[in-house]
């Protein structure tokens, strides 16, 4: 920067973050704002002027922001805030480009000044207003109800999971915003219950404790050096936490056939237990021979997941992986590719 430059001043861009509380600026951005001769803002409803005004800032707020005339102001080494609203300046910065482009006229100095930045995760509260206002003001969805929403969690799961399979990372960033979608839905729902409502507040606060509970070793003094160590001191937490009579307790019935007999043969192996896996010294009850057993087939399929479980293998992912392969050389014998086209 010369001298000639130096002396006419500078336009100061002041952005903030409507995810951020108003008033919560930056060092830098109050040391500017108090040393500046002039701080504009075209909106007269912007959330920070109030706690500017508090806190002594005079702010000429409401007018229209013209390039020229803010250059003009810049006059003898003086310094002019813009503050910007949510959108930027567009109109403002263009005026001022093709001025600097014009090479007719001196300009000041022109800078950026981020005042509040986002937080990673901010734009989860987007989220949270818009399903708000959702929830309040379209017809289908202010209706909704955790059962008449429950269908539609187990089909972006799928999706998702597909998602995985195909390493469509596109794919899985939409899957993903699809099952948080599910969460936030069902939590908003939740919020409008009359005998026991909560909200998105308490199911992130319930998850934030129990993480920070079960990682002692990031969070306490225990440790713990490998991912099995990790595991087992996880296992003795939630032991501690749940006290439950049985093993099979927590674990949901309605999940597909092999993922349910797998996480069965876990915890059978780390409690210890000695459980047969076919229909001899099985209860009578729960032998379900005539329940679609397949004559033995079932028991067959459960030793299978067992064993699977027993090697570190995942069952079900193992058996969605051959059944895409099989499906690929189903296509290949009617003559079509994996992806619906012909050989």
């Amino acid at each position: 920067m010369n001298a000639s430059s130096a002396r006419t001043g500078r336009i100061v861009l002041l952005t903030t973050s409507h995810r951020v509380a108003p008033g919560l600026l930056s060092w830098p951005a109050w040391e500017t704002l108090r040393a500046a001769d002039l701080v504009v803002c075209a909106d007269p409803e912007h959330p920070q002027l109030p706690y500017l005004r508090e806190a002594g800032v005079a702010v000429d707020a409401g007018g229209e922001l013209k390039a020229a005339e803010l250059v003009d102001a810049c006059a003898e080494d003086r310094t002019v805030v813009v503050i910007a609203a949510s959108e930027g300046e567009p109109r403002l910065t263009d005026a001022l480009a093709a001025m600097a482009g014009s090479g007719r006229t001196t300009m000041p100095e022109l800078e950026l000044l981020p005042g509040s930045y986002d937080l990673p995760g901010a734009r989860l509260l987007d989220l949270v207003q818009v399903m708000d206002s959702i929830r309040h003001d379209c017809p289908w969805s202010s209706v909704r109800t955790h059962e008449g929403l429950a269908k539609y969690g187990i089909e972006e799961m799928y999706e998702l999971v597909e998602a995985i399979e195909e390493d469509d990372r596109g794919a899985l960033c939409e899957e993903l915003g699809d099952v948080l979608l599910q969460v936030v839905f069902h939590a908003r729902i939740a919020q409008d219950d009359p005998d026991e409502p909560f909200s998105i507040d308490d199911v992130a606060g319930g998850i934030v404790e129990k993480l920070i509970r079960r990682h002692p070793h990031v969070f306490g003094e225990e440790q713990a050096a490998t991912p099995e160590e990790v595991r087992q001191l996880w296992l003795r937490t939630k032991a501690v936490e749940k006290q439950r009579e049985s093993v099979t307790e927590g674990i949901p019935l309605g999940q597909p056939a092999l993922a349910l007999a797998a996480k069965l043969a876990g915890r059978v192996r780390l409690a210890g237990l000695d459980v047969p896996e076919g229909p001899e010294g099985l209860p009578v009850a729960g032998r379900g021979a005539g329940e679609g057993g397949g004559d033995g087939v079932g028991y067959e399929l459960l030793a299978l997941a067992v064993r699977a479980e027993a090697e570190g293998t995942d069952p079900e992912t193992a058996l969605r992986a051959a059944a895409r392969t099989y499906r690929d050389a189903i296509r290949a014998a009617e003559g079509l590719a994996s992806d619906g086209e012909a050989l």
